[in-house]
Formats: C-alpha cells, structure tokens, sequence
C-alpha cells in the first residue's frame, strides 16, 4: 500500500507539511545515530525501520552516523555489530559518519561561543555544579566562575584541549540561564576533560564534546532535514535549537528534532547497560545469544528481517509510550517463516516404533513436499524402513477418547507413509515403555492413489528411519524473563525475575536432509516449531535452536 493510499503517521504528517511549506524534496535527508557502546536491541529495530523506511519512501537518503563521543564506553566491535544489524535487516546507508569526525569543527565553534561570551570554563567539582543548579521548582545560582574573562576562558579551553589538566577540573558550559524552566538550559556542560584511547581519534583528543552539543550540530553538518528521537529527548529539544541557532546559516537547511515514544516489548530488557550486566555475569552466553532482545540475538534464534521490519511497521509509530506483547513479534516471525521454511521431520523426545511385518532389510525413500506455500511445489526425498523414532507424547497405551494418535488397537498416519496400527510394547523394569511394536498396511502408501491409501484415520504423526537419524542438539528457548514488565519496578532488581528455564538443551533425532543445513537456515520441525541452525553447528555436530512454536503456547508463569 503506498503512502497516498493510508492514513500518515504523524511523523509523515511533519514531512509532508515542511515540503508543503517550501522544503525541497530533494534537501530531504534522515539519520541513524547510535552510540556505539553496546548491541542494539529491538527497540533499535524499531528507529531504523522508521527511518531507513522514511528513506525509501520519500527515496532520500539515510546517513548512519555514530554517536562517538565517549571513548571510555565505545569499541569498535560495537561499530561493526551495528552495520552488520542494519544491513541484516535489509537497509542501505548513504554515508557512513562519525560524531568524531566533527570533532575540529565542534572545538572551533565552541571557541567561538566563548569569543561571544556564550560560554566559559568552570572550575567547580560535580556536586557542586549539581547543587548550584537548582531544582525544577528552585532556579539555580551562577557559577563563582561564570564572569570569567573571554580571555581566561579561551586560554584555559587551550590547555583543557592540549591535556594541562585532570578529568574533573575543568568543563566548559554553555552560558544561557540558570533561572530557566527547563533545567538543560542551565548551563550545559558542552566539554568534558576525558584521557581516553578512542577507537577513531586514538589519543588526539583530551576533550570530549557532549550528547546535546555534539548531536544537533553533527546534523547540521550533514545536513539532515528531520532529526526523530525517542520521547526522552523532548526536554532536549529547546537546547537543540539554542546551539543551532549559534551556528545557523540561513541558506542551509536547518534540522529539526521530532520525538515519538518508545515501543516497549514485554518480557524483555532493552537498557544496554543491563543487557551488557547479563553478558558480564554470564547470565547469558554473550550479546548474541537467541534469548537477548538484541538484533543479533534474534538473528542468531533464526527470526527473519522480513518478521522484524514487519512488527516494526504493525505497531507503528505512536506519541504516547506502551508495552507491546512480545507475542505479537512472534506472531510476525511465525507468519514469515511459515511462508520461507522448508518442512522437516524431527523427534526430540523419541521412542522406537517397530513395525512387526515390515521386510527387515528393505528401506524405501518416499517423496515429501518441502512447502505447501511454495508457489511451485518442490519435493524431497525422506528415508523408511523397519524401525523409526517418533515423538513419546504421540503414542498413550490407554487413551481417553479425543486422543487421535497411536494407540494399542487403533490407526494413524505416518506422515508421507503408511497407515500403521498398534499392537503392543515393550517396557523397561520401571514400567517405562522402551518399544512400541506396529504393524503397517502395505497398500496405504500417500499418494500411491490406492484405496488403501485413500482410508481416512484420525490422526497423522511425524517421524524419523533409526537408520538414517541424525543426531542434533536442539536449543528449546523460552522467554529470559516471567514477568512481563522486568524493569518496571525500580525497587526490584530486573535480575529477580530471570526466567531459570529459559534454555533447555535437548537431544533429537533428525532425517537425513539435514546433514548440509548451514548457519541461519531455517526449517519447519513438523508438528513442533520452528527452528534454525545455530552457528555451534558442524559436520560433525548439529545444533539448532528453537526460534517460535507452530501457536502460542507460552504460559506465564506465576510471580512469585
């Protein structure tokens, strides 16, 4: 459906009007701007989608800049995740930029606030700082060095510069007002001393310019039409357009900096500085693993761009914040794969099924579909013989009467096979059922056009040829998290409600197909879910790991 054909969001609505207002379509121009400090995460997800998805609508174009402005928190295995995440799921950037990129012109400006006594250099610790800043009730006090000479203040930013002091000492802060409404417009800090190794300008630097100074001005530079942020930057706003309006240049495009809310997803943590508090205390295996919000931990559990792009266009964008089920992601991962994954035959809580009158040393391979919703249906070819695994919960010796799956007495179907019928089992000294002995109706092959193989049973259950099994270690993910809202309480540590069944590793059994599955492949367990190779996996060894259910089954589990 095009633009023209569904109601705007209001952030198109805010497009539209500028270019009806005499912006030219093609000074559009959008951004991503992470800071590389940590993996993004499906909020993430959501940003790029909106603005890369801006982008193609309006085919303008879409830098991806880093926020690299603290060098003590960013590296540049961070750098590299991001644009592997933002290419994974399908967008292209323009350029590629950098806040350090800036930074020489940033410092000239910055002299030039100070030239025009629109900033100074002071003196006082944090807490000082803190304290003479007021409250939002209380307007704050000048700083004892606020009155500083242009002179004093451009000689000690020199020295700040070439590295004369100690973290700490100095800052340079905006002179606006320490009686304004908005507390960001009381002084900001604009510098800060900081003797750190950055992954861009190694030891170059020993300032470093702030979020609210470095963000606005980088937009300017790069000239960027519509700078969108999250509701938290909406305080941020009046500074924003304080600092640009400093540097603006009427024949340029000016930026402006829109808000929409968060979309948070239940069940989930999306700080990075708790998802990187799970990592450094191995709650779980790295940024990647499958139960992780981040985009690579859902790439890794084997949900697809197309699901992640397509939750990100159902919840829209919005103005107020909410909590979105994270069934409603999974739905859209389960739609996708159903549509892409081809159909496999699995066991992962196997029992051996012997059929008692099938010839002992014949194997047969039968055609099965790999798709229904191919388009043009493509087939393979699944190995049967005398002994097969099939799931233990798809065989009861007594049965109540909606049981429709094998019992002693009755028929079912062996997917792409045979009629067969129980007939009895053979139990271990507990009384656990090690064998369950069948017999199969020989005409009733699928699709051999037999009457026999017309004969409608109740029920059709999935299989594997022993013979042929693979062995594979499956990865059965639930939710990290049981309660639905894990940072809402601040009074409770997010960690309480660490969900201790969150991975269950299983051994299962499965057909033949499978020896050359690569990393990320994704297939249909049929009758199980949906599940992909992880990148353990080897010729060796096969590893996958459960990405979704064939429904949602998820029950909550109590708080307790």
């Amino acid at each position: 459906m095009s633009k023209e054909e569904r109601s705007l969001n209001f952030i198109e609505q805010i497009i539209e009007e500028d270019l009806k207002n005499g912006l030219s379509k093609d000074k559009l121009r959008f951004r991503f701007p992470p800071e590389p400090n940590g993996y993004l995460h499906v909020g993430h997800a959501s940003a790029i989608c909106l603005n890369f998805g801006l982008g193609v609508d309006y085919k303008a174009p879409v830098n991806l800049r880093f926020d690299d402005t603290n060098p003590s928190k960013e590296e540049q295995e961070y750098v590299d995740a991001i644009k592997r995440d933002v290419e994974w799921l399908g967008f292209k950037w323009d350029k590629e930029c950098y806040a350090s990129d800036y930074f020489q012109q940033l410092y000239d400006w910055a002299v030039e606030l100070i030239k025009k006594d629109k900033a100074y250099v002071d003196s006082q610790t944090s807490e000082e700082m803190a304290i003479q800043k007021g409250t939002p009730t209380q307007p704050g006090t000048d700083s004892p060095f606020r009155n500083r000479s242009i002179e004093e203040n451009l000689d000690l930013f020199t020295r700040m510069k070439n590295g004369e002091f100690e973290k700490g000492t100095h800052v340079l802060r905006a002179k606006i007002s320490m009686n304004a409404t908005n507390m960001l417009m009381r002084d900001p800090i604009i510098y800060r001393i900081m003797h750190a190794h950055h992954h861009r300008t190694e030891n170059d630097w020993c300032i470093y310019p702030m979020y609210d100074w470095a963000h606005g001005e980088s937009d300017y530079l790069e000239q960027i039409s519509h700078s969108f942020c999250t509701l938290e930057f909406l305080p941020h706003r009046e500074l924003y357009d304080w600092f640009l309006n400093q540097i603006y240049d009427a024949s340029k495009v000016r930026p402006k900096q829109r808000e929409f809310a968060r979309r948070n997803l239940s069940h989930t943590i999306v700080s990075k500085r708790k998802l990187l508090q799970l990592v450094e205390e191995n709650h779980v295996t790295g940024w990647d693993d499958p139960r992780m919000s981040t985009i690579s931990g859902m790439r890794r559990r084997g949900y697809t761009p197309t699901a992640i792009r397509n939750f990100a266009r159902t919840i829209g964008i919005a103005k107020r914040t909410n909590l979105i089920d994270v069934s409603l992601l999974e739905f859209c991962v389960r739609e996708d794969l159903n549509k892409v994954a081809p159909r496999v035959m699995a066991v992962l809580d196997p029992v051996k099924l012997v059929i008692t009158n099938y010839p002992e040393a014949q194997e047969e391979w039968l055609e099965a579909e790999n798709n229904p919703e191919e388009a043009i249906m493509t087939y393979r070819k699944v190995p049967f013989s005398k002994e097969l695994y099939i799931e233990r919960e798809d065989f009861q010796e007594e049965a109540h009467k909606k049981f429709f799956r094998l019992t002693l007495g009755t028929e079912v179907r062996l997917k792409n096979a045979y009629i067969i019928k129980g007939e009895s089992v053979i139990k271990d000294e507990n009384g656990n059922i090690i064998e369950i002995h069948a017999t199969y109706d020989v005409d009733s092959k699928s699709g051999s056009g037999t009457e026999a193989s017309q004969r409608k049973v109740k029920g059709t259950i999935h299989w594997v040829s022993t013979k042929h099994a693979l062995e594979a270690e499956v990865r059965v993910y639930d939710r990290l998290f049981t309660h639905e809202n894990p940072d809402g309480n601040k009074e409770v540590d997010f960690k309480e409600y660490i969900n201790p069944n969150s991975l269950k590793v299983i051994t299962g059994y499965v057909e033949p197909s499978l020896q050359s599955a690569k990393e990320l492949e994704h297939f249909q367990f049929q009758r199980l879910g949906y599940f992909c190779v992880d990148r353990d996996s080897s010729g060796e060894k096969l590893v996958f790991n459960k990405t979704v259910g064939l429904r949602d089954t998820w029950a909550k589990i109590s708080e307790q």
